[in-house]
């Protein structure tokens, strides 16, 4: 191998671009030359082709979002598309691909590998919600971005003895909303994975209030339901003033924590390594701290599942 490309693909994540900085220095350190291709799999086939050395990913392991930048394609979910990509990747001589991404990105290198394109997938995306990895890249950052929303919060939640719900990220994942949620030492979780009993919220909000707690904070993932219509029931139930905060993509930006630094790091050197090493079709992740490389036929039939007993641990110290 000669020649590796490296793209971002999805919803932007902090700690793509120190990804993309450790696969760009490990191939150059491995005599291999690079190739940054823009805006995912629409510039793969568009040709948005750049030339990469040490000097492209300078300066670039502290900042958030993708130098390479992300875009959707429309023409990649068709097979034409695909193909059109893979003679693009071929007229490049680009002979493998380190994807950086989440669910669907993964999808769309399953399919390059089919098709004889050699691809190795790093899970990045703040939802933490990728199978066969404990982490994926931006979810750490995520976590402390929402956390630091906590502690501002609460500090208007006690001076006006309110009751805040704060809507987070996560359509079917609820780990962003309990990782936060234990961290910033929310009353209730509500999570899309579990049953979700607003009695149960309400009858927390009282008992905290019996004994004198002056404020009271829920974290709700979006996957739920609507955290405004949430409230609305929370009030109506409790009988106090409530109010309710949508953090939105303030989640995905910010400069990425030390964690995501290292992770996306030691993902990225790896999955060049792996490239180099004639490795295809597959995802380079970490469990129980440890690099682990799983076919991505096995990674994209699972689903991963939300840590119940750290669930039930939340329940417990909200009492």
């Amino acid at each position: 191998m000669k020649r590796i490309g490296v793209l971002t693909s999805g919803g932007d994540a902090p700690g793509m671009n120190a990804a993309v900085r450790a696969a760009v220095r490990q191939a150059i350190f491995d005599g291999l030359a690079v190739t940054g291709i823009r805006k995912g799999y629409a510039g793969l086939i568009a040709g948005e082709y750049m030339e990469m050395d040490t000097g492209s990913v300078a300066d670039i392991i502290h900042r958030g979002g993708t130098i390479l930048r992300t875009a959707r394609c429309e023409e990649f979910y068709e097979e034409a598309g695909r193909w059109q990509a893979v003679e693009c990747l071929k007229a490049a001589g680009i002979e493998g691909l380190v994807v950086i991404g989440g669910d669907g990105s993964f999808r769309g290198a399953a399919c390059l590998h089919q098709m004889g394109i050699k691809t190795v997938c790093i899970p990045a995306t703040i939802d933490n919600d990728i199978a066969g990895t404990d982490y994926t890249l931006g979810f750490d950052t995520a976590v402390n971005s929402v956390v630091e929303a906590i502690n501002k919060i609460r500090d208007t939640a006690t001076s006006h003895e309110r009751v805040f719900l704060i809507e987070v990220m996560g359509r079917y994942s609820g780990q962003i909303a309990l990782y936060a949620g234990i961290a910033g030492g929310a009353e209730s979780v509500l999570v899309p994975e579990l049953p979700v009993s607003l009695e149960e919220a309400g009858e927390r909000i009282r008992r905290s209030r019996s004994r004198g707690k002056l404020h009271s904070i829920i974290l709700v993932a979006e996957g739920v339901g609507s955290a405004l219509e949430i409230g609305k029931v929370i009030k109506e139930r409790t009988g106090l003033d409530t109010r309710v905060t949508i953090l939105g993509h303030i989640q995905r930006g910010g400069a990425p924590t030390a964690f995501d630094r290292v992770l996306a790091t030691r993902l990225g050197s790896e999955a060049v390594k792996l490239l180099s090493a004639g490795a295809s079709g597959v995802m380079v992740g970490m469990a129980a701290s440890q690099i682990t490389v799983l076919p991505l036929e096995e990674v994209l039939s699972r689903q991963k599942v939300l840590n119940e007993e750290l669930y039930r641990l939340a329940g417990v110290l909200s009492i």
